[in-house]
């Protein structure tokens, strides 16, 4: 183990959604232990998104509380643009700013899509994605205004790969990097890092998947370095990192290389037959923005100019 330096978040006041129980009650704890002042947000309702108390927020603010910490309840669903601005409201009277953003609220409404009702596809979406657009939105133009933020988007695996049963909540994971790719970009001048965490960890919305002599590893405490790492001053920026039972990867949406076939009657079926070629990985590469795609295609056209 080597002695690197310290993460603390003195004089750092955090939001954390979602955070009365499960993962988000293990970030609320972890950014207190390490000096965080934190809004501890919780709708209190069940894991389908029925039903509310303040009770669970509360709890976890009494814990931090005895453990010598600072720290106040929310209840606010993320969902309620109005509500969510009273909540940033609340930290910056109480404490001034806001630092972190650790956008960690959900719900499951799992079926298959030739089973799902559309209500359930949309509930999911308004609370994952739109849930964290309207938490981000209401802490945006103070980050910039303070020329600091650290905003974390909770992904997930069932969002970058696929879940049988989860096409609302993979839909919903998976435009959370698009949102996050781009706010990277737009928040990069005034030091706001945008990135992604996606948790493997045993839950109240996610124990059923897990064999019972797996709970004990898959336990929520084990993805919690993941996000403080992309909380702390010195955080990266527009990064997913995934993190479960003390494993620590990152994902990467690339581009490849691809090939040039120009424009012809025959084109599609060029398509077809060379189809591998278009897919090998060899030389992908990790975009910086969307205009890699255009680039990487303008100078492809012109390397081949005349052809075809």
């Amino acid at each position: 183990m080597s002695n690197s330096t310290s993460i603390d978040f003195q004089g750092r006041v955090a939001i954390v959604t979602g955070a009365g129980g499960g993962l988000g009650r293990q970030h609320a704890l972890a950014l207190a232990a390490r000096g965080a002042k934190v809004v501890v947000n919780d709708l209190g309702g069940a894991r389908d998104g029925s039903g509310g108390s303040v009770s669970a927020a509360q709890a976890v603010v009494d814990e931090i509380k005895a453990a010598g910490g600072e720290a106040i309840a929310n209840g606010a669903s993320v969902t309620d643009f109005e509500a969510v601005q009273a909540m940033v409201k609340q930290a910056v009277d109480a404490w001034g700013r806001v630092d972190i953003l650790v956008n960690n609220a959900g719900i499951l409404r799992d079926k298959s899509f030739a089973k799902m009702e559309l209500d359930d596809f949309k509930l999911v979406v308004d609370v994952h994605l739109m849930g964290a657009v309207n938490c981000t939105k209401a802490v945006w133009a103070l980050m910039n205004e303070q020329k600091y933020g650290r905003i974390v988007m909770t992904t997930s695996s069932s969002g970058l790969y696929g879940n049988f049963g989860q096409s609302n909540y993979g839909a919903a994971k998976l435009a959370l990097v698009g949102l996050m790719q781009t706010l990277s970009i737009e928040g990069a001048k005034n030091d706001i890092r945008v990135n992604c965490l996606a948790p493997t960890a045993a839950t109240r919305m996610t124990e059923d998947l897990f064999p019972k002599d797996m709970l004990e590893a898959f336990r929520p405490e084990a993805v919690v370095p993941a996000m403080l790492v992309l909380v702390a001053q010195d955080a990266p920026n527009r990064t997913i990192l995934c993190a479960g039972a003390g494993t620590f990867e990152a994902a990467h949406i690339t581009l490849t290389q691809g090939a040039w076939l120009g424009i012809a009657a025959d084109t599609p079926e060029q398509l077809a037959a060379r189809l591998s070629e278009v897919t090998a990985r060899e030389g992908e590469a990790v975009p910086q923005s969307g205009t890699a795609q255009g680039a990487n295609e303008v100078a492809k056209g012109q390397a081949n100019a005349g052809r075809r």
